[in-house]
């Protein structure tokens, strides 16, 4: 009984992380702890390992749908998930080289200040500037996927929602349009983790698989809401979001 109550609480987790990160990034915060939870016997390499197959299932998902109805900006999508994917590779490398909880500190900081600055400014992401995308937009697209990427493979949490802000805030996306780009350079950076997960035997493909598809199932229905109730759904969520991760982080660091 507590097999098979393990295993459906696992399911509803991954749904809740494929839901959460196909919308708006940082679906790891819920899926992770649940891996952690139901694989006490294993490292947390293998545990990230395996995760990071789960959410790069529900990301594709996630992205099918989105390229369907959003127009993807690939002159400055491109390059910075290539940026992403290098530096997340370096980052997972990098794990022992740099304090974990020096890059903690910096990203609870980063998140108080995105949700602030997000609450104030009410139409931030609702309409998507046509902006130029020339040189200098590309070296900063550039320049951010690879500190999120490196972020991504160091730590990683809430690596998504710091994605779509920088697309808000940077670019002028919407919602919708950042929440599709980010998923995009998560692709990037998932497959790199796994680049270094797979060949060290870090990845549990059984339980990689059964988590994937709950989180699929929940990224269909993530991508769908999104999809249906657009940006301002998004901005919301977001914000809800943000308020978790603060709140979490702020436990684990302090307490």
């Amino acid at each position: 009984m507590s097999i098979d109550f393990s295993l459906f609480a696992l399911g509803s987790f991954a749904f809740c992380g494929g839901l959460i990160d196909a919308a708006v990034g940082g679906g790891g915060l819920v899926q992770i702890p649940a891996l952690i939870h139901a694989l006490p016997g294993y490292s947390l390499a293998t545990v990230f390992g395996t995760n990071k197959l789960a959410v790069l299932l529900g990301n594709s998902v996630s992205i099918s749908g989105y390229l369907r109805r959003v127009n993807i900006v690939w002159k400055l999508i491109i390059p910075t998930m290539m940026a992403a994917f290098v530096f997340s590779f370096t980052g997972a490398y990098a794990v022992s080289l740099v304090p974990r909880a020096v890059m903690e500190y910096l990203v609870f900081v980063v998140l108080i200040v995105m949700a602030v600055y997000t609450f104030m400014k009410k139409d931030l992401g609702r309409i998507h500037a046509d902006i130029r995308i020339g040189r200098k937009e590309v070296l900063l697209g550039v320049v951010l996927g690879a500190f999120i990427g490196f972020y991504d493979g160091i730590f990683g949490a809430g690596s998504g929602s710091l994605l779509l802000f920088a697309f808000v805030k940077c670019f002028g996306f919407d919602f919708l349009n950042a929440s599709a780009s980010a998923k995009l350079i998560n692709l990037g950076t998932f497959t790199a983790a796994l680049l270094f997960f797979v060949p060290s035997g870090n990845v549990l493909w059984i339980t990689g698989c059964i988590v994937g598809i709950c989180n699929v199932a929940g990224a269909m229905t993530g991508v769908f809401l999104a999809l249906r109730y657009g940006s301002g759904f998004i901005r919301i969520f977001f914000l809800l979001l943000l308020l978790f991760l603060i709140g979490r982080m702020g436990i684990s660091i302090f307490w």
